[in-house]
């Protein structure tokens, strides 16, 4: 036979190894593909609940510091209220007894 015969056939066979090894590992390749991309949407789903969560306790903070300032506000409107009455009470007494 002919060099090139023998170049050509050697060539041949190692293309079908190729081609034969590509067919037989494509399903662990995939599995590991498929694995990875388990992992990453695991990871994913994790970091989105922790997120929510974060977020929900911000809310939660955000709502206890709206309460605490309506009650603080509520708390200087009785005090006005307050302040309002007892000046006139010190303004009838007054008028009562001028002397004091």
């Amino acid at each position: 036979m002919s060099t090139i015969a023998i170049i050509g056939i050697v060539v041949g066979a190692v293309i079908l190894a190729l081609i034969v090894a590509a067919i037989v590992t494509r399903p662990r390749r995939q599995a590991k593909r498929r694995g990875e991309a388990r992992e990453i949407r695991q990871r994913a789903a994790a970091r989105e609940t922790q997120a929510k969560k974060e977020q929900a306790a911000a809310a939660e903070q955000r709502a206890r510091a709206q309460r605490q300032q309506a009650e603080a506000e509520e708390r200087e409107r009785l005090a006005e209220r307050e302040l309002v009455g007892a000046g006139k009470d010190h303004r009838r007494a007054g008028r009562i007894d001028p002397d004091r």
